[in-house]
């Protein structure tokens, strides 16, 4: 008896007991006729092997055998579903299937699938390789199901009919809107360690320089040794709170799907985001010239958010004419301009940084119609510009007119009772295209029509949007296609708040307070973003990306949302800082983790909630040494917030831990509808309660209601509100709102907040959030850096200090406040240290005795640490090593100019009580078309020049000095000349960018600085010959 022709192997398949799917070999040994073996809790039995049919693919690992002849039937190419036949999902095998028992399943239906064509027909022409997907394409195969793919013919999972897809299989797990992106170790680790390196050689060099004075210049000792330990407590101030910086991301698109998706609570998909109101202040339209202002408005009114949940304010703290007249244009134009951003995406959405940015216009656009649209809203926006540049000679023309008209009028009237006409006096007024006063301030002041004395104004430019878009239709407009595209518009109201005189306005901030109790009653958005007028949108998507981090979970404590300042129109070589990138990706980044970025006065998202004053709902407390101990805070009570006087009883209106900051707001003035507001921000400005782990959640679809349009009396309502009797006897500027006392309010604000126990979180983005401008000029540029630097020390002798702050600021925030505070003082020490280069020439002699070796090792080990710590973090924030470096120049430039001012002013209004006053920096656009960047090489002379001038001219005086004495001297000290030419040439290169800056465009040194140099070389010699005479002489006198 022959043995038969052995046949390839054909692969079988068995599901096993956790369900998933083994392939078996012919030649296993398996007992197939025992059907226990077969059985399992998730198959139907025995039968559910059998049910499977054998599939044998041509394959080259696995080609049909050429000794057995093989046909093929149609009905035995693969199904659809992958080439097998499964059971019901509650088991049990089919009858027709071969599902029944007895003899019959010992003899198992093996049937093979074979392809009809050709092995070489399935071979790749260059390799001669299977081709798989040809394969895969040519018999209808499958990936099987799953997440990645589903067949769309058979779409049918179970056998029950019930039809399923991909949809159905996917099930969406919860996702968090934001992420933590830590630093890596590998350099946040040497980073920390070189901290401690560089704190335990500073120590040690201190010690030694105390223990080794310099007996020949003990004044020269004692002068360096108080700079240095100073020196090395701001160091430390300055560096502990950047020991954990971190970074953080957004998923935009989770946002999306929360908030504007179909769902059971929104079955239509509109959006259930909260509403915010943009904020711009605006004063003097001289310095912040119309247009800036307009095209920053144009773009807020065209950016990436729901329209209906958009509000836009301007407070014109000026009162002027021509700011209104230009808002109004604008609002004419944003009606062309917003749907044409929106129709072709365009970004960025100013239109003047649009039109003047460089490249193709056409990159990415798809529309066919883009380029004849790009070119007529071009055209429509240079008419725009022409309009608002002429609108300073229209209103003055306009105001002629009738103020000429209304002195015939007097004339007339007077000649008719027969009155003398030299006493007819008409009053210059201003007025407005319909013939009727302008409300606000004249050109020429009177009464009621000045800038500190004149009525509220509040005008609805554009009213609320309906709650459903609105599509163009073809035909709506007559150059520009708008069919498809949403032409809603935000809501725009411009607001000049109520000035008279014996009354405190309280500058910027009085003007913000009031613009928040206005937006209260008009829209009452739960999140404020403010601006500046030259700081504009420059990524649309921006506010979605900062409302990811309001709207994630633990967002109901975070207060605001911090983006970075970056600016436009600086010189490429950035000579005096501007960027303050060192500042804005160094420091702040830092800061945000710990509890989070300060405020910095613009581009920053509020919580309305926590600025009017109320606490978080939760909140920590940390005690200890350095607050290593940290225990939940008690619970703050409801909001219940009357407009009525606040009750008596002192034990309800004690604050907590006894610290003011942590008490409850109660006056928030007289308006029944502010106050009843309050409760409704709070509510709609929780995240949305889709998880467990969410608190002080709200419910999904709570803010789909359509918004009620406005009436007579909300409007009438909101004007009284910016009046400026209604803070009286009222908590605001002192608890609520924008706090009073200080020209840096925005870093008081911050500071409030934080000691309450919020938090901040600081959103940068991959494309800029926002851009603006910044003074290029130095004088400008210095006069900035003293506002900031005399608010800061207004903070330091204020309640606001740092070494005051409750138990719920984090220790190392603490730090970062106190540093705040103190770093104006440095100047002094600056100062100081600066001169002792020019005192060591001058006398000979240096700040230690000899150039010992233990003095150099440690200077070299202080120095090497500084420069791998500058590396480091360099590396971590993504600053430039040129940016770091201007940034120490300007330290020194303003540390021995403005901030030394700053301090200066701060002790006299602490002692003598002056007040301090600023002017506005100006933002004006630079007006020379062939430099930009003309105004860099502007001098104008200022008394900030004076200290930083003189210390370069001693040095060069002593310099010359100290050299002739060496090369004359009997015995020459090279190494005492050394080190003071080392300190001066260091103190000069700090000062490079203060000494080209006064030479000019041209380089030319101007004559102020000759005579200064002159008097200041002639008064320094007359004083060292009197201190220190020639020997000559002083022998002569002894004899």
């Amino acid at each position: 008896m022959t043995s038969p022709t052995k046949k390839p192997p054909i692969k079988f398949a068995r599901r096993t007991s956790s369900g998933r799917i083994m392939s078996l070999s012919r030649d296993d040994d398996i007992n197939l006729g025992n059907p226990a073996e077969l059985t399992s809790t998730s198959s139907g039995g025995a039968s559910d092997y059998v049910n499977y049919t054998v599939l044998m693919p041509p394959t080259p690992d696995n080609q049909p055998s050429a000794a057995g002849p093989t046909t093929s039937k149609p009905h035995d190419l693969p199904p659809p579903n992958g080439g097998a036949k499964r059971p019901g999902r509650l088991g049990g095998g089919r009858e027709e299937d071969g599902g029944g028992g007895g003899v019959d399943e010992a003899k198992l239906d093996r049937r093979m699938s074979v392809m009809k064509n050709n092995k070489s027909l399935l071979l790749r022409s260059e390799t001669r390789d299977f081709d798989h997907n040809r394969w895969l394409f040519e018999t209808k195969g499958t990936y099987g199901i799953g997440n990645a793919f589903w067949p769309q013919d058979d779409g049918g999972y179970d056998d029950d009919g019930v039809g399923m897809s991909m949809s159905d299989f996917i099930d969406k797990p919860w996702k968090p809107l934001t992420r933590k992106v830590k630093i890596p170790s590998a350099i946040l680790s040497p980073y920390r360690l070189l901290v401690v390196f560089r704190l335990v050689f500073l120590f040690l060099f201190l010690s030694w320089r105390v223990r080794n004075p310099n007996e020949e210049a003990m004044w020269l000792w004692a002068l360096s040794i108080v700079c240095e330990i100073w020196f090395a407590f701001s160091w430390l101030l300055d560096q502990l709170p950047k020991l954990n910086p971190i970074n953080r991301a957004a998923d935009l698109l989770a946002l999306r799907d929360k908030f504007e998706t179909p769902s059971p609570a929104n079955p239509h998909g509109r959006s259930d985001l909260p509403g915010i109101d943009v904020f711009i202040s605006t004063a003097d339209p001289e310095k912040e010239p119309p247009l800036v202002t307009a095209n920053t408005i144009l773009s807020i009114l065209a950016t990436e958010y729901p329209v209906e949940k958009l509000s836009v304010y301007i407070s014109d703290d000026g009162g002027a004419l021509l700011t209104f007249e230009a808002m109004a244009e604008a609002a004419s134009f944003a009606e062309v301009w917003v749907p044409f951003c929106r129709k072709h995406n365009i970004e960025p959405r100013n239109p003047e940084s649009y039109f003047a940015v460089r490249g193709d216009p056409t990159k990415n656009k798809k529309r066919p119609d883009f380029v004849k649209d790009r070119r007529w809203i071009k055209r429509e926006y240079d008419e725009f510009k022409v309009r608002i540049n002429g609108l300073p000679d229209a209103i003055r023309r306009r105001s002629d007119a009738h103020n000429t008209h209304e002195e015939r009028q007097e004339r007339k009237l007077a000649k008719e009772k027969g009155q003398p006409l030299d006493s007819i006096k008409v009053t210059k007024a201003v007025w407005m295209a319909d013939g009727t006063h302008w409300p606000g301030t004249w050109a020429v002041p009177s009464p009621d029509h000045s800038k500190g004395d004149h009525a509220g104004i509040l005008q609805v430019m554009i009213k609320t949007p309906h709650n459903e878009p609105h599509y163009g239709d073809p035909g709506d407009h007559p150059y520009i296609d708008l069919t498809g595209v949403d032409v809603r518009l935000p809501m725009f109201v411009y607001v000049s708040r109520e000035k008279r005189p014996g009354y405190d306005h309280n500058k910027k901030a009085g003007a913000m307070n009031a613009l928040v109790r206005a937006s209260a009653i008009l829209s009452n958005g739960p999140f404020i973003l403010n601006f500046d007028c030259d700081h504009y949108i420059y990524n649309s998507l921006a506010i979605r990306e900062g409302m990811c981090y309001m709207m994630d979970r633990g967002g109901d404590r975070i207060c605001y949302i911090q983006f970075p300042q970056r600016f436009e129109g600086i010189d490429p070589s950035d000579r005096y800082a501007n960027h303050n990138t060192v500042f804005f990706d160094g420091n702040m980044r830092a800061l945000d983790g710990l509890q989070g970025p300060m405020y910095v006065g613009t581009g920053c998202l509020f919580r309305r909630f926590a600025l009017y004053g109320f606490n978080p709902p939760r909140a920590n407390e940390y005690s200890g040494l350095y607050g290593q101990y940290k225990n939940p805070a008690p619970p703050p009570p409801d909001v219940r917030v009357s407009a009525h006087e606040p009750p008596d009883d002192p034990a309800e209106a004690q604050p907590l831990a006894g610290n003011p900051d942590l008490g409850m707001p109660r006056r928030f003035g007289n308006s029944t509808m502010f106050c009843e507001s309050i409760a409704v921000a709070e509510f709609q400005g929780r995240p949305l309660a889709d998880h467990p782990a969410v608190k002080n959640g709200r419910p999904p679809g709570a803010l789909l209601a359509p918004r009620p349009p406005l009436d007579a009396p909300t409007v009438a309502e909101a004007v009284s509100v910016i009046s400026c009797w209604y803070e009286d006897k009222t908590e605001w500027g002192e608890r609520v709102g924008w706090i009073y006392g200080s020209v840096t309010e925005d870093v008081v604000t911050g500071y409030r907040m934080h000691n309450r126990g919020w938090r901040s979180v600081y959103c940068v983005t991959k494309r800029d959030a926002f851009r603006g401008t910044a003074p290029i000029n130095l004088t400008d540029r210095l006069h900035q850096v003293l506002r900031w630097a005399t608010g800061s020390v207004e903070i330091f002798f204020s309640k606001n200090n740092a070494f005051l702050a409750t138990s719920r600021l984090k220790f190392l925030q603490r730090i970062a406040y106190l540093n705040v505070g103190i770093y104006p003082f440095t100047s002094i020490f600056l100062v100081i240290y600066c001169l002792l280069p020019a005192f060591s020439l001058f006398s000979g002699h240096f700040i230690v005795q000899t150039l010992n070796v233990s003095f150099l090792v440690y200077l070299l080990f202080i120095t090497i640490t500084l420069t791998l710590l500058a590396l480091l973090e360099v590396k971590w924030s993504g600053i430039a090593l040129e940016e770091w470096w201007r940034n120490e120049q300007f330290w020194v430039i303003g540390g021995t100019s403005a901030h030394l001012a700053a301090v200066l002013q701060g002790l006299l209004k602490v002692i003598a009580g002056i007040e301090i006053s600023f002017t506005l920096t100006s933002k004006s656009a630079n007006e020379d078309e062939d430099d930009i960047y003309a105004d860099l090489y502007v001098i104008k002379w200022t008394s900030l020049f004076i200290p930083p001038l003189t210390i370069i001219v001693i040095n060069l005086v002593a310099v010359v000095v100290g050299f002739s004495r060496t090369v004359y001297s009997e015995i020459p000290e090279w190494s005492k000349l050394m080190g003071g030419l080392f300190f001066s040439f260091w103190v000069l290169a700090h000062m490079y960018p203060f000494a080209k800056g006064l030479m000019g465009r041209r380089g030319r040194v101007p004559t102020i600085v000759y005579v200064w140099a002159g008097l200041l070389s002639i008064t320094l010699s007359l004083m060292w010959i009197t201190v220190n005479p020639p020997n000559g002489r002083g022998s002569q006198m002894d004899k």
